[in-house]
């Protein structure tokens, strides 16, 4: 979960679907939806060969079926007092990624850079079980 879910949680979905289908069912949401996906997000990706089919923006009410397992949040804000507790009891992680909205094209390639890392330790997590 992020902001606008345009940007940062997009890459997130995006990574996670690309590195963990085994272990990683990937939904993202806004707790305010842009309603797009921002293009050097889009172009990062493909540059990446990660796949777009399936992304868009989108609320917290329409991010999936739930309960979550594990959920992320890269907002940098609290998640709102509506928003599900993850199903495992865990507190919902959390993931310091600046927001590169209205930067130049290397705070987006710093950004995918530092989720993908961490999209990748969290798989890596899952599959030791």
């Amino acid at each position: 979960m992020c902001v606008g879910n345009c940007i940062r949680s997009q890459f997130a979905e995006a990574f996670a679907r690309a590195y963990g289908a085994d272990v990683i069912e990937a939904f993202s949401c806004g707790v305010a939806p842009a309603g797009f996906i921002a293009e050097p997000v889009q172009r990062i990706l493909r540059e990446r060969g990660v796949a777009l089919a399936g992304l868009a923006s989108k609320s917290v009410y329409e991010a999936g079926a739930g309960p979550f397992d594990i959920i992320v949040n890269i907002s940098g804000s609290p998640l709102p007092r509506n928003f599900p507790a993850p199903a495992s009891g865990q507190a919902a992680r959390e993931w310091p990624v600046r927001d590169p909205m209205g930067l130049k094209d290397p705070a987006y390639e710093e950004a995918a850079r530092e989720i993908e890392s961490r999209v990748m330790s969290l798989v890596l997590e899952l599959r030791r079980g």
